[in-house]
């Protein structure tokens, strides 16, 4: 590509993935029967899928998860079941230990619900997943929304959404001192005389009293290989890209123009720098859903398959859940119009968004909705040999000022397989993609930041000042931990 600036930087690949036994981005790919997508329920598809990633020098597996059922669009689940769409679903947390065991640089980002699960019981999670792996995992932070998953979890309503924020945020608050402050370096002495497994000086109560939390007690879990895990987040709305810049190292944003992802790069750099941070730590991957063939022909065959086999009423189910906007309402072929929703109680707002940009002037009707979220929703997909689809790649890669991408795929094997053995040795080729990690065997944050024996919180992030060894003023009073155990 001649026309496009050679990048500074290595471009970097995550897998996005979810534990659904039917389909995730690409609704009603089950339909094929060479899918593997039915058999999610076995290990075996993990494992796979962890040593083939691992293949192909990809930063890690990205876990989306959620709790409840998809049952906004006509009040019910049918078009959910219908389609095969975030049903019967695995905990991806039990899935993690296998998958490190069969590779030894892979990383997992795996989604934790701040909505639902208690700050202590994630952290002590994530804690876990993070030793067992010699340090190779992410929190993908998430605010839970909708009726279903509160109904589950007994509550009536879910949070509203920029109130969501706001939890989210004593949230981190908490959890940082449970993996920064509880426990010092040195804790662990093993010593027999005089007898001391632990020295109780080095571990330290927690006091936290919150607007939504409170917590007396001591981290249950020493400190793993990066105390904090490698911290994701998506968020589209201002209070997201706040939160976003204060909190997260890697973001998933799935804008779907080149200009669009510009601007919302440039804003969550930004916040990043209001917060205080170094706005290169922040790394920004875009959403891709490539169709790699050996020839265009082919890889335009499997676009028609895949698009066959597309599930409309899946797509449409995933929409009005995402959103909270239930176009049943509508007829199936009745046009509407996005600017009459109400978008004050919307789970995710820059689904409407990214309607808005893309084919703007076009009369949507629900059933092109559904069609257009099923088939791998709005971020780029590009169609041709491993030569056309890099040079899409290229562009978005250097022209957005993102740091890589986060790979869709329609239909395994095929998919992943032709992004390990076709594509990726293509950006190789070109020189934009690692032929090796950064920090083979290291930990997540070194390998994405890619700085070798760096595994910690940098120290402009707020959870390394709130570690144990960080000046006493800059802890908060009210979450300052006991100065003796």
């Amino acid at each position: 590509m001649g026309s496009v600036t050679p990048p500074k930087k290595m471009m970097q690949l995550n897998i996005i993935d979810n534990t659904a036994t039917g389909s995730h981005m690409a609704v009603g790919q089950w339909k094929d029967p060479k899918s593997m997508s039915r058999h999610k329920d076995r290990l075996d598809y993990y494992v796979w899928l962890a040593k083939m990633a691992e293949k192909g020098k990809i930063t890690s597996i990205f876990f989306a998860d959620l709790y409840g059922t998809h049952e906004t669009y006509g009040g019910n689940a049918d078009a959910t079941f219908k389609g095969g769409l975030w049903v019967a679903m695995l905990d991806p947390v039990v899935l993690i230990g296998s998958m490190a065991q069969a590779t030894t640089s892979l990383s997992f980002a795996v989604t934790g619900s701040t909505s639902y699960l208690t700050p202590y019981i994630l952290a002590r999670t994530w804690s876990s997943l993070d030793h067992i792996t010699g340090g190779r995992i992410g929190f993908n932070i998430v605010t839970s929304f909708g009726k279903s998953p509160a109904r589950c979890m007994g509550i009536d309503e879910a949070v509203p959404h920029d109130e969501r924020y706001a939890v989210a945020q004593e949230y981190m608050d908490l959890v940082y001192q449970l993996w920064e402050r509880s426990w010092e370096d040195g804790a662990q002495v093993w010593s027999t005389e005089p007898e001391m497994a632990y020295d109780p000086s080095k571990i330290h109560r927690i006091e936290f009293q919150g607007k939504y939390y409170k917590f007396s007690g001591f981290g249950q879990t020493h400190p793993s290989p990066q105390r904090t895990p490698a911290l994701f987040q998506a968020g589209a709305s201002k209070a997201g890209i706040a939160f976003a810049g204060k909190h997260a190292e890697g973001i998933y944003c799935g804008v779907p123009t080149i200009p669009g992802l510009l601007n919302y790069s440039k804003s969550v750099r930004e916040a990043a720098v209001a917060a205080g941070r170094d706005p290169s730590t922040v790394k920004l991957f875009s959403g891709i859903c490539p169709i790699v063939g050996r020839t265009e022909e082919e890889a335009w065959a499997k676009h028609a398959k895949y698009k066959a086999n597309t599930s409309w009423q899946g797509g449409l189910s995933s929409f009005c859940a995402l959103t909270g906007v239930d176009l049943s309402k509508y007829g199936l072929d009745e046009p509407f119009n996005f600017d009459e929703e109400e978008l004050s109680n919307a789970g995710i707002q820059g689904i409407f968004k990214n309607f808005k940009l893309v084919e703007s002037d076009k009369a949507w009707t629900p059933r092109m909705v559904g069609e257009k979220v099923g088939f791998g929703g709005f971020g780029p997909m590009p169609v041709g040999t491993p030569e056309q689809v890099a040079d899409v790649m290229e562009k978005w890669f250097v022209e957005a000022d993102i740091d890589g991408f986060n790979i869709q795929y329609m239909s395994n094997p095929e998919s992943i397989e032709d992004l390990v053995e076709l594509l990726i040795p293509e950006l190789q080729r070109r020189g934009i993609y690692q032929t090796e990690y950064p920090v083979p065997g290291g930990t997540f944050r070194e390998n994405m930041q890619g700085k070798p024996g760096q595994p910690l919180l940098g120290p402009d992030h707020p959870g390394a000042k709130l570690r144990w060894n960080a000046k006493a003023e800059e802890v908060p009073i009210r979450e300052k931990a006991s100065e003796s155990a």
